[in-house]
C-alpha cells in the first residue's frame, strides 16, 4: 500500500491510499500524522485502520502533482518536531565515490585508506550483526527539521554561501514516536538528500556543514517491509532535456548495514525517542552526479524514481546568484 497527502481547494489536507493504479481518499483522515498516532494508540496496524475507515472518491495523483497540490506524505503539526537525519557510507560502492573526492587532497597513495574507506570497511565487517545484537555504528549526520523538509515538486534551494547543490537519491525510513517512547516505522519513501559536495570535498570534516541543507521526500510512503533489492533511476533534466541519468541500488542486498542496525544507532539516543516526534532517516546512496563530474545549474530538475515507491520524486534546483556575496550573521549582546 502507498500513502500520500494532497492539499484540497480549501487548504485542508487529505490522505489517499492505493494498492494499484488508482488512489482513493481515506475517510475521516485529516492527516497521516494523526492517522498514525491513532493507530498506535489503538494497537492497530496502519493498513488495518485504513481498511476500517474505508475509502472515498478516487484522485488523479499525477494531476495533483502537476497542479502543485501533492504534499509531503507526512508532516508534523509543529515542524520543529520533525527530524531530518541520515547515514552515509552504507551502500556497496558508496565509499568509492566519497574516496575519489578525498583522495587527491589527502595526498595519499592508492594503497592507503582514507578515513572514508576505513569507515566503509567497518560497515562491511560489522554492519550486519546477528538479529538482536547491535553492530558497528555508521556515519551519521543531521540535516534539519520540518522547516527544511521540501514538498515534492517544489524547489530545493541552496543558501547564499553554498558552493554546490547536488542530489543524493536515497530511501528514507519514516518513524513516529509513540506515547511511551517506542519508535514506530510508518513506512519508507524516496528521498533527495540534497547536499553541498564541493564544500565536503574541501575537507571531509566539513561533512556536517555540507549536509545542513533542505531535503525532499515522497511523494508516497510504502507500507510494510522494504524490498531487499531496489533498483531505481536518478535523473537530472535541464531545459526539458535529459542532462544526466544513472541507475541506483538500495535495499539490504546492496548495503553494508542492516536496516535494524541503522535504526538502532539512531534511536539508541533518548533525544530521538520523544513522544509524538516524527523522524525521516535517510539510509545513504552510492550514486551521485557530482562523482561523475556533473555540475548542476539553477533550474535543473532532479527526478528520483523506483517502481516500489510509486510516483517519482521531482524537485527543481535553486542556487544562489553567482557573486551575490554572503551577509555576515551578526549576533547582538543583550
Amino acid at each position: 500500500m502507498l500513502l500520500s497527502q494532497i492539499e484540497e481547494a480549501g487548504g485542508q489536507t487529505r490522505v489517499f491510499a492505493r494498492n494499484g493504479t488508482d488512489a482513493y481518499l481515506v475517510k475521516g483522515a485529516t492527516s497521516l500524522y494523526a492517522l498514525a498516532r491513532d493507530s498506535i494508540r489503538a494497537g492497530q496496524g496502519l493498513a488495518d485502520r485504513i481498511a476500517r475507515l474505508g475509502y472515498g472518491e478516487a484522485v488523479d495523483l499525477e494531476q495533483a502533482y502537476a497542479e502543485g497540490r501533492l504534499l509531503l506524505p507526512v508532516t508534523h503539526p509543529d515542524p520543529e518536531h520533525l527530524h531530518l537525519t541520515g547515514t552515509g557510507l552504507t551502500h556497496l560502492g558508496s565509499a568509492s565515490a566519497r574516496d575519489a573526492m578525498h583522495q587527491k587532497l589527502a595526498g595519499k597513495g592508492e594503497a592507503e585508506l582514507t578515513d572514508s574507506m576505513k569507515m566503509f570497511r567497518l560497515g562491511l565487517e560489522g554492519g550486519k550483526p546477528p538479529a538482536g545484537r547491535p553492530g558497528v555504528q555508521p556515519e551519521w549526520f543531521y540535516k534539519g527539521n520540518g522547516l527544511t523538509a521540501v514538498h515534492p515538486g517544489r524547489p530545493l534551494a541552496a543558501p547564499a554561501f553554498a558552493q554546490d547543490g547536488g542530489e543524493e537519491p536515497e530511501v528514507a525510513g519514516i518513524y513516529l514516536i509513540g506515547d511511551d517512547g517506542t519508535p514506530w516505522r510508518i513506512g519508507f519513501a524516496l528521498a533527495n538528500e540534497f547536499s553541498d559536495h564541493v564544500m565536503e570535498r574541501t575537507n571531509y570534516l566539513y561533512l556536517a556543514h555540507s549536509k545542513l541543507r533542505p531535503a525532499a521526500f515522497g511523494p508516497e510512503i510504502l507500507l510494510g517491509d522494504l524490498p531487499a533489492h531496489i533498483a531505481g533511476t536518478s535523473r537530472i533534466r535541464r531545459g526539458g532535456s535529459l542532462a544526466w541519468e544513472k541507475p541506483f541500488l538500495s535495499g539490504e542486498q546492496n548495503m553494508s548495514h542492516t536496516l535494524a542496525n541503522l535504526e538502532h544507532h539512531h534511536f539508541k539516543y533518548r533525544l530521538f525517542r520523544e513522544p509524538g516526534d516524527l523522524h525521516v532517516h535517510m539510509f545513504g546512496t552510492a550514486t551521485l552526479s557530482f562523482a561523475d563530474g556533473f555540475r548542476t545549474e539553477p533550474g535543473d530538475l532532479f527526478e528520483i524514481e523506483a517502481e516500489a515507491f510509486g510516483l517519482p520524486l521531482r524537485n527543481p534546483l535553486e542556487l544562489p546568484d553567482a557573486g551575490a556575496g554572503q551577509a555576515v550573521a551578526a549576533v547582538r549582546a543583550l
